[in-house]
């Protein structure tokens, strides 16, 4: 869910080749063709296991603009800095005029700054705020006109046998755990969004005005400010206004890019969260917000679940939250989902740290602050806290107490 004058401009009710994956292109009516698909495996030696992911991305069916092109992009980038333990994937949900242009230039150069930060294995927290806030200052001094253009971003690397997730925006972050005989899905995001309290008054405090279209256009009361949630009121979300002026209408609270929003309150900080995998963890899903738009996290991770191959799963996830957008409205978002699978991580090496580097040490188990909500970290860092009342921060965080493990975020019943 995008800009106003982007993508998400409609009310919702409630053949390219890259990296190696071929893309289909929307086909007749709306229905997605899906071109061959592939499957990758990369070993994790530090704890003897192995990744197994394939991606899919699917353009979006406008009819109104046929030759519309896919704003989404995704990045897969395994042995980053050289090291076979540490990989990274991400997806990246462009929007406004020059979405597509954004959401490449942050997939290359996030990736690139984050692999060239030599505080990465030491504090992998820092190192992905850094690389956010500085992408964002890349994006800005581009040729990319980024006034009203900008994409979100959720990202997952694996360090060894911890997996971190950050977050910018309203795409999502999902793992699947298994307890006695379920498979349960797991948020590692938070959709960041008006419908969030503490975003709200964020923004709010930094100038904005937080009004559905209908309240812009006097159809509703403005000085209603409760939407319910985005389940019951996704129709007509809660967007960001400047105080005198009918734009930018974001729906999301955090972005890369999208300069004339960073005046109210619009970030590039990143939520991170952390998670110590286990035997019990079988499978992470990273999927821009076409796929959640309609889709709940539990819902995805079942039809994972019954798809033994990644590639199956991909192409019914897509399948499926494309059918449900042409069922509640004329069109499609773009659709881009990854896959991994965690493959042959046994109890015998979790609780080692394995040789990530040479000066790797037993990581000690601290509390990671954040606007979404305290969750679950072991980092040899110190722990920072978003900040998140001025733009202006060259390092939006600032240490906070050292304590107790609180679990990671769980999921949204479906």
């Amino acid at each position: 869910m995008g800009c106003v004058y982007g993508k998400c401009c409609k009310r919702h009710h409630g053949k390219a080749k890259e990296n190696g994956v071929v893309y289909g292109k929307s086909g007749v009516q709306g229905i997605p063709v899906f071109s061959e698909r592939s499957l990758e495996s990369i070993p994790v030696p530090s704890h003897n296991y192995s990744l197994e992911y394939s991606v899919l991305t699917q353009r979006g069916y406008y009819p109104d603009s046929p030759d519309k092109e896919n704003q989404d992009s995704h990045c897969i980038r395994t042995h980053l800095c050289g090291n076979s333990n540490i990989h990274f994937y991400g997806v990246f949900d462009g929007h406004g005029q020059f979405g597509a242009q954004c959401s490449i230039f942050v997939k290359d150069k996030l990736v690139e700054i984050l692999s060239s930060d030599s505080t990465l294995l030491q504090d992998p927290v820092k190192a992905y705020n850094d690389a956010f806030l500085r992408t964002n200052e890349e994006l800005h001094k581009s040729d990319i006109d980024d006034a009203m253009s900008g994409t979100t971003a959720i990202t997952a690397l694996v360090i060894g046998n911890k997996l971190y997730v950050a977050n910018v925006g309203d795409s999502r972050a999902v793992i699947a755990l298994k307890k006695g005989n379920q498979i349960v899905a797991q948020d590692l995001s938070r959709d960041q969004t008006p419908f969030r309290q503490d975003e709200y008054e964020r923004v709010k405090t930094c100038g904005a005005r937080v009004l559905s279209v209908d309240q812009v256009e006097g159809l509703k009361d403005p000085n209603v400010q409760t939407w319910g949630d985005e389940e019951t009121e996704g129709g007509d979300p809660p967007r960001l206004w400047v105080q005198n002026g009918m734009y930018p209408g974001t729906a999301f609270t955090r972005s890369v890019g999208d300069s004339t929003a960073e005046n109210i309150g619009v970030i590039a900080a990143p939520e991170v969260s952390v998670v110590q995998l286990t035997p019990d963890h079988l499978f992470f899903v990273v999927a821009s917000d076409g796929v959640f738009e309609f889709l709940p996290s539990q819902a995805v991770v079942d039809m994972v679940s019954s798809n033994e191959d990644p590639r199956d799963a991909c192409s019914a996830i897509v399948g499926e939250s494309y059918k449900l957008w042409l069922m509640h409205e004329n069109r499609t978002d773009d659709i881009t989902v990854i896959i991994v699978h965690i493959k042959g991580l046994s109890s015998s090496n979790i609780g080692t740290t394995g040789e990530v580097s040479k000066g790797d040490t037993k990581p000690a188990a601290v509390r990671l602050k954040s606007a979404a909500s305290d969750v679950s970290v072991t980092t040899k860092s110190d722990v920072y806290q978003p900040e998140g009342s001025s733009l202006s921060d060259q390092h939006p965080f600032r240490p906070v107490d050292q304590s107790a493990v609180v679990p990671p975020l769980n999921s949204q019943p479906a």
